[in-house]
């Protein structure tokens, strides 16, 4: 089966619980879906982070559309995109160019799909936004770099943290949802928004998660100039 298939096979259209604006496809048995997606494989697979809208996605999603002025007119990329709610959620908000970008080709065809049921434009690529983060890569050009609950390992995060910090010095704004994650260096960023985020499909341990929208604090050099804090 290619991406495309399998996502229709498996997920379905439905609003986001925290974000009923915006319609995603949603399987009704993620662990399911993994299991099956290990059977066709014949191999162990990672979960698909694409078929559940997660607490940080959901959280941020929510802020971009209370508070359209963080996007609006603005470059923005959404890194670890999965079903593409933060992406969609940036271009109701009136973002001027919104770029999605996922290493699951599952993660792609489900955020294509999810931009044309909500009739908005979002260039949705395969990429590895980590592995090539300098100005000629995906985030090149990135104006606001939105990430949705990605500090859930301690190797992504210790690839991920870095690269925050040189998107917010080199003056893009750097939105994390997080509800809390293990590995979230906490102290490393200053809190913008909170919400109590509904969890679908039952993947969490309790029925509501109390979720950060955090914004990195950037490590500028002594005698440079200093940030907008936006």
């Amino acid at each position: 089966m290619t991406p495309e298939e399998v996502v229709r096979a498996e997920a379905a259209p439905a609003p986001v619980p925290l974000v009923p604006e915006v319609v995603l496809p949603v399987a009704a048995d993620v662990m399911a879906v993994w299991q099956r997606a290990e059977d066709r494989a014949g191999a162990p697979q990672p979960p698909p982070f694409w078929a559940s809208p997660w607490a940080g996605g959901q959280a941020l999603a929510r802020t971009v559309l209370d508070r359209p002025g963080l996007v609006a007119g603005r470059r923005v990329v959404d890194v670890a995109c999965g079903s593409g709610l933060v992406a969609v959620a940036a271009a109701l908000a009136g973002a001027g160019d919104v770029r999605a970008l996922d290493v699951d080709p599952a993660a792609v065809a489900a955020a294509r799909w999810s931009a044309a049921l909500n009739g908005v434009h979002v260039e949705v690529l395969l990429a590895d936004a980590l592995a090539d983060a300098g100005p000629t890569g995906p985030l090149g050009g990135a104006e606001v770099v939105l990430v949705g609950d990605l500090f859930y390992e301690r190797s992504t995060a210790l690839r991920l943290l870095p690269v925050l910090r040189r998107l917010r010095e080199g003056g893009a704004d750097v939105l994390v949802g997080d509800p809390g994650r293990a590995h979230l260096p906490r102290a490393a960023f200053d809190e913008v928004a909170r919400h109590d985020v509904p969890v679908v499909g039952g993947l969490e341990d309790r029925a509501v998660r109390s979720t950060a929208v955090l914004r990195p604090r950037a490590q500028l050099r002594v005698g440079a100039a200093g940030g907008r804090d936006r």
